[in-house]
């Protein structure tokens, strides 16, 4: 999924006195307290972290509460989402003029009805609200689905992303992800295909050209006549040979 991406970095973290005994404890709170939280410096939301403290040797600051800072490197998991990128999600709310997604179980996306390609066609089927594709009817949306959409923007603020299914690569996953699939067994048979009707087409002229090189023993062929080598020369005298008879 796009969207995702890693950082490592080095960070500063500013601590309690009172955190002392436990500073692994207190960077876990401190750190933890940035999950799901869009942070510019970052230029992201956290999603995870993992760090090492870089040095033994906390530096006091000046000041009414002495805080002292801990210096980190820090591999952090951030969600970014651009206009563009393809993001997944699964949906858990689905009308006639929207549909509204979960994407990483923390942030909401919402996809208005002109944003909604004109392939899907809303039905209330058997008392449940789906979306089915004109063209392909086994390509279905519904709750619980898990479908791929296009960013169109994002609401720092609220982590909210506007979507778009557009695109013709956005939909549900598991059938798009199929389609691939047999699109591309498809082209492998084909070439396989045209392989082996290459081979076939090369076949008779490989036999000519080793037969060009190869004499054959004098003996009743399948016609009753005799058979003759391929030597020009030895040709002619045959036929001589039969004339006289």
């Amino acid at each position: 999924m796009e969207g995702l991406r890693v950082s490592d970095t080095n960070l500063k973290v500013f601590l309690h006195p009172s955190k002392s005994g436990d500073v692994d404890g207190a960077i876990h709170q401190v750190l933890s307290s940035m999950i799901f939280k869009f942070d510019d410096t970052l230029d992201g939301a956290l999603v995870a972290y993992k760090f090492d403290i870089s040095s033994k040797d906390a530096k006091i600051l000046n000041g009414i509460h002495p805080y002292f800072a801990v210096s980190l490197r820090a591999k952090l998991l951030l969600f970014s989402p651009k206009p563009n990128m393809l993001v997944e999600g699964k949906v858990v709310k689905l009308t006639r003029g929207s549909i509204s997604v979960i994407v990483l179980g923390f942030s909401c996306a919402f996809i208005k009805d002109e944003d909604i390609r004109e392939e899907f066609k809303y039905k209330n089927k058997r008392g449940k609200q789906v979306y089915i594709s004109r063209y392909q009817k086994r390509h279905v949306i519904k709750v619980g689905t898990m479908i791929r959409l296009s960013v169109n923007s994002m609401d720092v603020d609220t982590l909210h992303i506007y979507g778009s299914l557009r695109p013709a690569d956005t939909g549900n996953i598991r059938f798009l992800d199929k389609d691939m699939g047999d699109d591309a067994l498809t082209d492998r048979s084909k070439r396989r295909r045209e392989n082996e009707g290459e081979s076939v087409m090369q076949e008779p002229s490989t036999t000519v050209i080793q037969g060009l090189n190869t004499k054959v023993k004098e003996g009743p062929s399948s016609t009753g006549t005799e058979a003759l080598s391929f030597n020009n020369k030895q040709y002619i005298k045959k036929s001589k040979k039969h004339k006289t008879r």
